[in-house]
């Protein structure tokens, strides 16, 4: 959601710039490239309380101390609100949950070191201003009114915005962490047999990192909440989009969709123009009342692109949305699973076969069911965990015939133990902290900061 935007303001002319403009990033295998991106609590230690953006302790502080490794300021109104460097950014969601939004790197060995050198770069910093990262889904213990925000002049809009559309929306913004991955297609036919596979298999993937079981400290009956959420958002830009497998999906059709979310806001002149629930189709013609006789650019396109929240998105590379966040393993083991699924043809093949004769209510099934559930979710006369070993095992397939070995000599498999070892335990992330709330915890929820912190 960081919003960070460099495409040049060029007048859009018709609707097939639109088009033309996510086709722009088909690319051929050699070149395909993998952006993993997470977001994590902070926390005082010595209240656990989430900072806000100002003071010694503030999140501001922090992004300034990350200067010291060599990250490029970017501000707002004279705020510091976001670094860059090499090609990645660090950024704040609404309420100053960190989030890495990874450079494109060639193997899933190259994205955990990426991965690694942020957190320990973090960590420094965090650790001279009595500060902690938490990774999981949702906030464990903290209520709604009790986190902040950040100054965001785009988050501002969503703020007001979002109880008119869903009842859960502010909690969105302010208490939920993922990690996600974004990926390459080669052209449109390609682009559509993987979004087709991983918005099939999405629910697969929330299950195996579900981790958030908590609210206000207590357990919620969830094991995704955080997924459990997006039902609860913005009907207009959330869901399972149905249309990706109806025959003829491609880019056009894609944009069609986009056109019909409803607006959140124009960038301007270094302001956020409010334009909440305003049509883009509008705005193209140059009819919106707020902006008269402005016409949308390919800037405002590609900020339109990023807030749309379906379970896989589209922009010139498919993201990958399902996943709670959670500790450095499973941020390794997010691109490996999606990696081995999508980037080997054979794999790519076999996960078509896996989910190409799954009915629209089977699709919804799992999606629903999944965040209460998780792994022991019924589904074709077996369990979502039975379907996830199979998903697993055609990963794996895919990373062998990928063969990219770090210097030890290891494939990038090494990074799906972990969610080898959630299937074969039986025992997803949240039912692991869940199992120690109600044992050697005590159910003292702040026992997560400690045991669980990066």
């Amino acid at each position: 959601m960081s919003g960070l935007s460099q495409v040049k303001d060029e007048p859009i002319r018709d609707r097939q710039q639109l088009v033309d403009y996510i086709a722009a990033g088909e690319k051929p295998a050699a070149l395909w490239r993998i952006g993993t991106e997470h977001e994590k609590f902070g926390f005082r230690l010595d209240d656990l309380r989430p900072p806000g953006w100002d003071g010694e302790r503030g999140i501001g502080a922090l992004l300034e101390g990350l200067t010291r490794f060599g990250w490029q300021r970017i501000e707002e109104h004279g705020k510091l609100i976001a670094l860059s460097r090499d090609g990645a950014s660090v950024t704040l969601e609404p309420a100053g949950q960190l989030e890495l939004s990874g450079a494109q790197l060639e193997t899933v060995h190259d994205t955990c070191c990426e991965v690694s050198s942020h957190l320990r770069e973090v960590k420094t910093i965090a650790d001279a201003l009595g500060l902690g990262f938490l990774g999981m889904g949702f906030q464990p213990k903290w209520r709604r009114e009790d986190m902040p925000w950040m100054p965001k002049g785009r988050y501002r809009i969503m703020r007001d915005y979002m109880p008119k559309v869903g009842s859960l929306g502010l909690d969105m913004m302010t208490r939920t962490c993922t990690v996600q991955v974004n990926l390459d297609f080669a052209n449109e036919a390609d682009m559509v047999k993987k979004f087709r596979v991983a918005l099939a298999l999405q629910p697969v993937a929330t299950a195996l990192f579900a981790d958030s079981p908590f609210t206000h400290g207590k357990p919620n009956g969830f094991q995704s909440y955080r997924s459990h959420i997006w039902t609860d958002t913005d009907p207009d830009r959330t869901g399972m989009l149905d249309f990706v497998f109806e025959a003829g999906f491609g880019y056009e059709r894609y944009v069609d969709y986009l056109l019909d979310v409803p607006m959140y806001f124009s960038y301007r002149g270094g302001e956020y123009i409010d334009l909440a629930g305003k049509s883009f189709r509008k705005f193209l013609a140059g009819e919106l009342a707020e902006l008269p006789g402005a016409k949308a650019t390919l800037h405002d396109w590609a900020d339109h692109m990023t807030t749309a929240f379906p379970e896989v998105r589209l922009k010139k590379f498919l993201e990958m949305r399902g996943a709670d966040g959670g500790p450095w393993n499973r941020l390794c083991a997010l691109p490996a699973l999606w990696v081995g699924l999508l980037y080997d043809e054979d794999a790519l093949a076999a996960a078509w076969d896996l989910v190409k004769d799954f009915t629209r209510e089977q699709r919804h099934a799992l999606r629903d069911g999944v965040p209460r559930h998780a792994l022991a979710l019924p589904f074709r006369g077996a369990t979502v965990r039975e379907l996830a070993r199979e998903v697993l095992a055609i990963s794996a397939h895919g990373l062998a015939r990928r063969a990219r070995h770090n210097p030890g000599g290891a494939d990038e498999r090494i990074f799906l133990d972990t969610l080898n070892h959630i299937v074969e335990a039986n025992q997803t992330p949240a039912q692991r902290k869940l199992e120690l709330y109600h044992g050697p915890w005590q159910g003292d929820i702040d026992r997560v900061f400690g045991e669980f912190a990066y």
